[in-house]
């Protein structure tokens, strides 16, 4: 049974327009949520940003009923974005959507707030019955994930709390790093310079005890930063 606010969010007024904000740092894909969304009579996309920090922001301004984010963007992840929007505004309604979205990012981003979870494997219209589903109150889970999550049984981790020590922009690098992106790709992403994602990239190294790139690549994958497919 849901919470009075999730009540609330149900009852909302079918014949009122969703108002959307979109939240994604890749402009292909921003401009193609913004077509679909925008191309439904039933919804409104009331703003598009590219960075985390900017959707919290523009959340707290624009009150939308459906934040939809990505999940790694400059700045901060689409976990930690969800977070901080939830916790200003409860009322706001989160869909996560990521390329990489295993049982794990999933759950992380529902223990976040979001009460929708997409996929690479999400169409158009998926897209749509999810901002729908969420400004009604309701959750949605994309393409195969309720199954893997029942499957999976997939707990928090409790064990290693190292990753909850660091900052935003050590954990865009780690995710980025375990995305195969080089010292080089991450600058020009971040607008930083190589000397600087080497300085972090040691510093992530040194604070989670770690003796290599490729063993910074295997803790992003086991504590659910990232995944491999």
């Amino acid at each position: 049974m849901g919470s009075p606010k999730d009540v609330a969010r149900s009852a909302r007024d079918p014949d009122r327009t969703i108002s959307v904000l979109i939240a994604e740092d890749h402009g292909v894909l921003r401009d193609g949520l913004q077509l679909i969304l925008g191309a439904a009579s039933d919804i409104e996309v009331v703003g598009t940003v590219a960075d985390g920090a900017e959707a919290v922001r523009q959340a707290e301004q624009l009150d939308p009923d459906v934040l939809v984010t990505g999940i790694l963007m400059p700045g901060m992840s689409g976990v930690e974005t969800t977070r901080l929007v939830v916790q200003k505004n409860p009322r706001i309604g989160v869909v996560v959507l990521s390329m990489h979205v295993s049982p794990i990012i999933a759950r992380r981003a529902l223990e976040a707030g979001a009460r929708g979870v997409l996929t690479r494997a999400s169409n158009g219209d998926e897209v749509l019955r999810a901002v729908r589903a969420v400004a009604g109150g309701e959750r949605f889970l994309g393409h195969g994930l309720a199954e893997s999550l029942l499957e999976s049984g997939i707990a928090p981790r409790g064990g290693d709390r190292l990753i909850e020590t660091l900052t935003g922009t050590e954990r865009n690098i780690l995710q980025r790093v375990a995305d195969g992106r080089t010292n080089a790709q991450i600058a020009e992403a971040m607008s930083l310079s190589q000397r600087t994602v080497e300085s972090y990239r040691q510093r992530l190294m040194s604070k989670l005890d770690l003796d290599s790139v490729a063993a910074l690549v295997k803790y992003a994958i086991r504590n659910g930063v990232v995944t491999l497919d």
